[in-house]
């Protein structure tokens, strides 16, 4: 396996909003009021730290979901950029409708062949991706709440909302909650992971993203296309805990923690 789907069509509505608090430079201000997280600066395009961790991990073709109006990132990254490692390609989502809907747009991409789908906005360790090309089967990398908390950006009071995964005594996952209570997480066998959105798909993704209906928030949840896999297709979703720790751009606030973290980093395309 060496394909991977990044979702780059967010709306970056949380990134847009000003927050006074954040400590931004100025270019990073400018970026960052455009929405697209997947540029901001840190020394240069964050997007490019994500995918040299992705070639690092031995993936090579790599398709970004973008917007019709992402003509910098299409720019950028099909232009701009030389590559030695990876092949960079496109699918347009045309309307933002949702995760589930982002990832339906990669099937041409994708054909039969298994793939990994990650978020724009995050960085995943090295190991994490590494791990998910040697299943057998789809499935899915948790991370441990304690060593998201020593090595992340994210502050405990927001990784306490994150969604985590009911996982059976054979490793795979039975279902996602989302924004668990306390009293939910103590109900968890442990150990209790947190899920970043980084999957390990295959072709029976495509039919339940056709298969599934909008949310309560209106849009198509990937979530809700791997249950439907699970419960109504036969899927099985292979667990994997991790200890590292994912770094999470989806707001100002965020920034800061995030350069601190990558800056000086090798990157190599």
């Amino acid at each position: 396996m060496d394909k991977a789907v990044i979702l780059a069509r967010g709306l970056g509505t949380r990134m847009r909003k000003q927050d006074p608090g954040a400590e931004l430079s100025e270019q990073q201000q400018a970026v960052a009021a455009t929405g697209v997280k997947a540029l901001i600066p840190i020394d240069r395009p964050f997007l490019d730290y994500v995918l040299s961790a992705l070639a690092d991990a031995g993936y090579r073709r790599i398709c970004l979901i973008i917007g019709p109006e992402h003509d910098e990132l299409r720019r950028y990254y099909g232009e701009e950029l030389q590559y030695e490692r990876l092949e960079v390609g496109f699918a347009v989502q045309e309307e933002p409708l949702g995760t589930g809907d982002a990832v339906a747009a990669a099937e041409q991409f994708a054909g039969d062949d298994p793939f990994l789908m990650v978020n724009s906005d995050n960085y995943y360790p090295v190991e994490a991706l590494e791990a998910m090309k040697g299943l057998d089967s789809c499935g899915l990398p948790l991370f441990g709440r304690e060593g998201m908390l020593a090595g992340s950006n994210i502050p405990a009071e927001r990784l306490l909302k994150f969604a985590v995964v009911e996982v059976g005594e054979d490793g795979y996952m039975k279902r996602i909650v989302e924004k668990p209570s306390a009293e939910a997480v103590e109900a968890l066998p442990p150990p209790v992971g947190v899920s970043m959105n980084c999957w390990r798909f295959d072709a029976h993704i495509f039919d339940a993203c056709r298969a599934i209906e909008p949310s309560p928030r209106g849009e198509l949840e990937v979530t809700d296309a791997v249950q439907y896999a699970i419960d109504k297709l036969g899927v099985g979703f292979r667990t994997m805990h991790f200890e590292s720790a994912v770094l999470d751009l989806s707001s100002r606030e965020d920034v800061a923690g995030v350069t601190e973290r990558l800056v000086g980093k090798e990157v190599r395309l």
